[in-house]
């Protein structure tokens, strides 16, 4: 069997293979970003006896080039007594994190090209999955400062709001996988997946359906899908932090939003469902994993009414936080005893 060759060896071949991945994810995640907006039209409507977007190209599909069309070719309006570079900088701070974090994702094992063995994963970080938590984090701070920067009270309600909400719900999103890192002993993605090998019984989400249930709620609210959609509130807040912005500036946010779903999507079928595990090449696995839980919390937004804000909270720092810390507990004796 002739030796593999290494893309280390290789420094030209190496930075070619990392851009042709890029681009590769890249484009895959936008055209899910775009054909999301119409699943979830498309979804919600038939969910309340409607049909959807239907006109624009045959079943609709083209709808989504055509929104982005129009938003592209929309006046950009400024506010006069805004902050005007932080205005700008505050979508492209949301969107970008959301993109980055899909680089430590990985996308099944190596493949052989030209002799040269290739991870399907752009990059495999000992600390994987604390870089995906710092870059969630890493949103929040574009949503508080398009709060501030547009000089409107709901704006700034919205960023505040949103703040707290990742806060606490950010605390208990990262303990609840502490169990995860004890069972799988490693913090890298591809060391968690092949934890899970062999079997779909060894998939974490039947040895840890409490950490599940309580990462999947708290990832909801970090990204302010309903009914933690409290930044936004249109019936309170008008459209919270964003109702200033308008043209391709509202188009980030709009797209931030559904990268965001999808990232999540991704971490959840990463850390409990195996990855790329599965009946099919290891890329299909994880897609399909991805649009099911996509589905999920589009399912959510058509069922569930938004939450108050002190429910927020008290569920925040009374209920997941205090859940999580005792699934850590549980699974420490289980693991020693």
């Amino acid at each position: 069997m002739p030796e593999m060759l290494s893309l280390s060896n290789d420094p030209i071949l190496f930075i070619a293979v990392m851009l042709a991945k890029i681009l590769a994810v890249f484009v895959v995640l936008l055209l899910i970003v775009a054909y999301a907006t119409y699943a979830e039209r498309k979804i919600i409507g038939h969910m309340q006896t409607r049909l959807g977007p239907t006109m624009t190209g045959p079943l609709g599909l083209l709808q989504p080039i055509a929104d982005g069309l129009k938003l592209f070719f929309k006046e950009d309006i400024i506010p006069a007594q805004a902050s005007k570079v932080a205005f700008i900088l505050a979508p492209m701070m949301i969107l970008v994190p959301a993109f980055i974090t899909v680089a430590v994702v990985p996308f099944g094992g190596d493949v052989v090209i030209g002799g040269y063995t290739v991870p399907l994963q752009i990059a495999d970080l000992d600390v994987g999955i604390l870089f995906i938590l710092a870059m969630e984090g890493l949103g929040v701070y574009g949503i508080v400062l398009a709060g501030w920067a547009s000089n409107n009270k709901y704006s700034l309600l919205g960023g505040i709001r949103s703040a707290a909400q990742v806060i606490s719900y950010e605390l208990a999103a990262g303990l609840s996988i502490v169990a995860v890192f004890m069972l799988a002993e490693t913090l890298s993605l591809r060391g968690i997946v092949e934890a899970q090998s062999g079997s779909m019984f060894n998939w974490f989400v039947f040895s840890q359906p409490l950490a599940f249930c309580v990462f999947f709620i708290t990832s909801v609210a970090e990204i302010n899908r309903v009914p933690f959609d409290l930044p936004e509130a249109e019936t309170e807040l008008v459209s919270g932090f964003c109702t200033e912005y308008s043209s391709m500036k509202y188009a980030l946010f709009f797209m931030a939003e559904y990268a965001n779903m999808v990232v999540v999507a991704a971490v959840i079928s990463t850390l409990f469902l195996g990855g790329p595990a599965g009946p099919f090449p290891g890329v299909i696995n994880l897609l399909l994993k991805i649009f099911f839980f996509m589905f999920v919390l589009i399912w959510m937004r058509a069922t569930f009414p938004r939450v108050r804000y002190d429910q927020l909270m008290f569920m925040g720092w009374k209920v997941f936080l205090p859940l999580a810390l005792l699934n850590i507990v549980i699974t420490g004796a289980v693991i020693v005893l």
